[in-house]
């Protein structure tokens, strides 16, 4: 099983980045995948959710309308798209993936909102 994340990197205050995250070893279209992120010296926390179909997503208060879940289950890859990032959405943004008891984490990819 993998989770690979790409995408992160440096953004000013006010830009945007898409995240990636491929998945490989498992059944990607039966999984409910988030993404989560943890920052310097706090709990990590869930950020976004999407259901195994797409039809359905949830989101963390502080993102709702900046960030948006996809997925393409042919490509077997979920996205954030990450818009209006501010100073306090850096992080270590983890792709998550759970189905019953089974559940899968990726190696991270960092995203940090500097001028």
């Amino acid at each position: 099983v993998q989770l690979v994340e790409s995408g992160g990197g440096l953004v000013q205050p006010g830009g945007s980045l898409r995240l990636s995250c491929a998945a490989s070893g498992f059944t990607f279209s039966s999984y409910v995948m988030s993404w989560y992120r943890q920052a310097p010296g706090k709990e990590r926390e869930m950020v976004a959710t999407i259901t195994s179909t797409g039809g359905s997503a949830n989101y963390a208060d502080s993102v709702k309308g900046r960030f948006t879940i996809s997925r393409d289950n042919a490509k077997n890859t979920v996205y954030l798209q990450m818009n209006y990032l501010n100073p306090e959405d850096t992080a270590v943004y983890y792709c998550n993936a759970m189905r019953l008891y089974n559940i899968y984490w990726g190696q991270g990819t960092q995203v940090t909102v500097s001028s």
